[in-house]
């Protein structure tokens, strides 16, 4: 399954559509991936949204769209 996660790069920054990055990852759940991403940054994790085909699709056109592996 893939997530998308939102995060900020800094536990200082208000949490606005400025700050936010998104990320995906490729993992069995969403407390895997939660696990993955605190072991391996420093980012502070706002929303993980498990994303279906529909979706999927929609953001695989983004040029940001990229897997994160861990």
């Amino acid at each position: 399954m893939i997530y998308k996660v939102l995060y900020q790069t800094s536990e200082l920054d208000n949490p606005r559509r400025e700050f936010t990055h998104s990320l995906y990852v490729d993992a069995a759940s969403s407390i895997e991936v939660r696990q993955a991403v605190e072991k391996n940054t420093d980012y502070e994790i706002e929303f993980i949204q498990e994303l279906d085909e529909k979706h999927l699709e929609y953001e695989k056109k983004s040029p940001d769209f990229k897997l994160t592996e861990f």
